[in-house]
């Protein structure tokens, strides 16, 4: 079993950054592939950035130049680094992990973008 666990969350304000993390942990081979998605109130949960362990990465168009997804395998670690924040990135933001074939989430971190 692979326990998902994100942190870094918190209240910024406009203009701020942040950075997320998300820790694997379990019995499990190395990460294939992460991806970090997030859900605003009243809408459906979307995707922000995916990596892959071999390095190619990809973006929400809302996020790109602004958001930047890495990771370190020896970690079991996935950051997402969040800068230029604005009131709209506001939202709880899940990790999903990639390891042999199966998917995994984390229960989710907050991210509020407020003055």
């Amino acid at each position: 079993q692979v326990q998902v666990v994100e942190s870094g969350g918190g209240l910024v304000q406009p203009g701020g950054s942040l950075r997320l993390s998300c820790y694997a942990s379990g019995s499990m081979n190395s990460i294939s592939a992460a991806a970090w998605y997030r859900q605003a109130p009243g809408k459906q949960r979307e995707l922000v950035a995916g990596y892959s362990r071999y390095g190619s990465t990809n973006y929400a168009d809302s996020v790109k130049g602004r958001f930047t997804i890495s990771g370190d395998n020896a970690k079991n670690t996935v950051y997402l680094q969040m800068n230029s924040l604005k009131p709209e990135d506001t939202a709880v933001y899940y990790c999903n992990i990639l390891v042999s074939g199966v998917n995994y989430w984390g229960r989710g971190t907050q991210v509020t973008v407020s003055s």
